[in-house]
C-alpha cells in the first residue's frame, strides 16, 4: 500500500516544563542516543491526576506519608530500570520482586496473581513479538512508583504481521510490609477510558490490525516517544536527501530529477539503492515554497556521495528532528494534505505544543503513481521541547 508523511516543526510547549525524562524508543529499526524532552498536557500534567485514583484502589497501602518509611523506594526504582527492560526477553523479570497476589490491570487485561501476570507476558511473547522500551522511572508516592514506556509489537498470526504501538505509564504500588510490588496498573496514551474492561481499548487494538504495508525498502530511523489517539511523537535520526524544487505538497514535479540522481545521473554515474519515502516539504506559512526529496541510504556519507549532474539538484543532510505523525487513508490531494496538516497542528496545540510553520509530506512509492490507500501525515519538530514526561 502507499503511504505518506507531513511535517511541521515544534518550538516549545505552552504549559510550563514539568520534570525530566529518559528516552530510548524505536520502531522497526533501532535508534542511537536517548532523547530528553519535556512537555505536559492538560489531562496528564501530574501522576496525581484523576485517572490514577482508581489505580491506587488496587494497592494494599494508603499513599499517606509514613512517620518512618520502611521501604527503600529509591532502590526499587533503580531495580525497575534494570529489570523491566527484560520484560519480554529470555531472562524475564524477577518474579521475587512481586507479591504472589499482585494485581495487574491494563485496559483489556486483568490478573490477580504473579502466575497470571507472567502468563500474560508469555502469551504476548508468542503472539506479538513485543519490543519494550523503558523511558523513565520515578517515585510518585510514599509507596508508589510510576514508569513511562513504549511497546511495539507485530501480530504474528496474521499474514501481513501488522505492527501495534502502545505508549503510556504504569503505576506500581508497593506493599510496605515486605517491600514487594502489590499492584501494577497500565494507562495507554491513545485512549481516554483506561479502566478495565475498556471497549475503547479493545477497539484501539483492533484498528491497528488493518492491512497496512509499505515497500520493503530502507527508511529513515526513528523512535516512537508517544502515541496518542490523533498522532505519534517521533524522534528521527539524521539522514541525507537529494532534493530539487517542487510545485506543491501533493505534486510530483521534480521527482524525475531527484530519481535520476540515484539512477546514475551524477558525477560518477553511480547507481544508488532506492529507499523510502519521497518527501515534499514546505517551510513557508502558505505551504507554497516546496522542495521534493528522496532519502539516500544510511550507509552513505555526504562527503563521499557523487555530485548531482543537474545544477538544480542538491544534496543535504537533515538533522535529527522530533515529529508528530498522523496516519490517514485516501489519495493525498492538495486539499486533503492541507486539511490533515491543519488538524495535526490543532491537536499539537491542544496538547501544549507549538508547531513551527511549514510541513512535510512523505509518500512511500512513486508520487506520480500513488493510489488511494493508507497514507501518513507527519508534523516535524526540531526542538528544545522534548517528550512526554507525565
Amino acid at each position: 500500500m502507499a503511504t505518506t508523511h507531513l511535517t511541521t516543526q515544534i518550538l516549545r510547549q505552552t504549559p510550563p516544563v514539568c520534570g525530566s525524562c529518559r528516552r530510548a524508543t524505536t520502531t522497526g529499526t533501532s535508534s542511537s542516543s536517548p532523547l530528553t524532552i519535556t512537555f505536559k498536557t492538560r489531562k496528564e500534567s501530574s501522576p496525581k491526576n484523576q485517572k490514577f485514583k482508581w489505580a491506587r484502589k488496587l494497592s494494599l497501602v494508603e499513599q499517606s506519608s509514613p512517620s518512618k518509611p520502611t521501604v527503600d523506594v529509591e532502590g526499587l526504582a533503580t531495580f525497575l530500570y534494570d529489570d523491566l527492560p527484560h520484560l519480554f526477553d529470555d531472562q524475564g523479570i524477577d518474579r521475587t520482586a512481586y507479591d504472589e497476589q499482585v494485581k495487574f490491570r491494563d485496559p483489556i487485561t486483568k490478573h490477580d496473581t504473579i502466575s497470571g501476570y507472567l502468563f500474560n507476558i508469555s502469551l504476548l511473547k508468542v503472539l506479538f513479538r513485543p519490543l519494550f522500551q523503558l523511558h523513565w522511572v520515578k517515585q510518585t508516592g510514599p509507596y508508589e512508583i510510576t514508569t513511562r514506556w513504549t511497546m511495539v509489537m507485530k501480530f504474528m498470526p496474521l499474514p501481513w504481521k501488522p505492527e501495534l504501538v502502545f505508549t503510556g505509564t504504569s503505576v506500581m504500588g508497593i506493599n510496605p510490609n515486605n517491600g514487594k510490588f502489590c499492584s501494577h496498573v497500565d494507562f495507554w496514551d491513545s485512549i481516554e477510558n483506561n479502566e478495565y474492561f475498556s471497549l475503547e481499548g479493545l477497539w484501539d487494538v483492533f484498528r491497528q490490525l488493518r492491512v497496512y504495508k509499505t515497500p520493503d525498502l530502507e527508511t529513515p530511523r526513528y523512535q516512537i516517544l508517544k502515541r496518542t489517539a490523533n498522532y505519534e511523537v517521533r524522534k528521527y535520526e539524521p539522514f541525507i536527501v537529494v532534493e530539487t524544487i517542487g510545485e506543491k505538497l501533493s505534486g510530483s514535479n521534480g521527482f524525475n530529477a531527484v530519481a535520476g540522481y540515484i539512477f546514475g545521473k551524477n558525477s560518477t554515474t553511480e547507481k544508488i539503492p532506492m529507499t523510502t519515502p519521497v518527501f515534499t516539504q514546505a517551510l513557508d506559512p502558505e505551504l507554497s515554497d516546496v522542495s521534493i526529496q528522496i532519502v539516500l541510504p544510511s550507509e552513505k556519507d555526504i562527503s563521499s556521495l557523487p555530485d548531482p549532474s543537474q545544477e538544480t539538484v542538491k544534496l543535504r543532510k537533515v538533522e535529527g528532528e522530533v515529529a508528530a505523525a498522523l496516519k490517514f487513508s485516501g489519495k493525498p490531494t492538495e486539499d486533503v494534505v492541507r486539511e490533515k496538516e491543519k488538524a495535526l497542528r490543532s491537536n499539537l496545540m491542544k496538547d501544549g505544543l507549538k508547531p513551527r510553520m511549514g510541513c512535510m509530506l512523505a509518500r512511500y512509492n512513486d508520487p506520480g503513481r500513488t493510489w488511494s490507500f493508507t497514507m501518513i501525515v507527519q508534523s516535524t519538530s526540531h526542538s528544545s521541547v522534548a517528550a512526554p514526561n507525565h
